[in-house]
């Protein structure tokens, strides 16, 4: 989340920081960042933590991994081709017309996230594509609210919003993922939801 201003400070991706609270002085916001980090399109220094061990904490040993079997699988679990298993989207899970269904992007859930960010005067870094309601984009956010102490804030965002859906869709990561690294992110997402 960058503060709109004329020349936006970008953080320091926190996947290249590791699970250490640098950078912050809570380390709450700081393992809302690192799973922000983990659910967005793996990169070359989300390998390099896991393989360094730096991630141990977030996602526990999950082994060796490899950049282009985790980009197929972020691929596959995420974006499609036809259809992904799971969509990490808000509005997926919150606005379809079927509950048995999952619904449209961009839909209620999607603009009542932006009113959030709005309000604090935040929008996604343009570095992350993802659209607002995004795991990895509420997860950033609930970084920022915690960063900045406003803890009835985030309590009242996680309310409204990410408590609303991400147990559903962490299920269905935890149910299709054939690599441990999800699994794990999955794990580690909802017991940091749970607290």
């Amino acid at each position: 989340m960058n503060r709109q201003t004329d020349a936006p400070a970008k953080r320091e991706r926190a996947a290249e920081r590791g699970t250490d609270s640098d950078g912050f002085r809570s380390d709450v916001a700081a393992t809302y960042a690192v799973l922000a980090e983990c659910w967005r399109e793996p990169t070359e220094q989300l390998v390099e933590a896991v393989e360094t061990g730096e991630l141990v904490p977030v996602v526990g040993d999950v082994g060796s991994v490899d950049l282009r079997r985790l980009s197929a699988e972020y691929t596959r679990l995420f974006i499609g081709p036809e259809g992904p298993p799971c969509p990490p989207y808000e509005s997926v899970y919150r606005d379809g017309d079927d509950p048995d269904e999952l619904g449209p992007v961009k839909g209620p859930a999607t603009m009542a996230v932006v009113r959030w960010y709005r309000e604090f005067g935040v929008q996604p870094a343009a570095d992350h594509p993802d659209l607002p309601d995004h795991i990895a984009t509420e997860l950033e956010f609930a970084a920022y609210l915690a960063e900045a102490g406003l803890d009835e804030r985030l309590a009242q965002f996680r309310a409204e919003h990410l408590d609303a859906w991400a147990d559903e869709f962490l299920g269905h990561v935890e149910a299709e993922t054939r690599e441990a690294f999800y699994a794990s992110l999955a794990a580690t997402t909802r017991e940091m939801l749970g607290q």
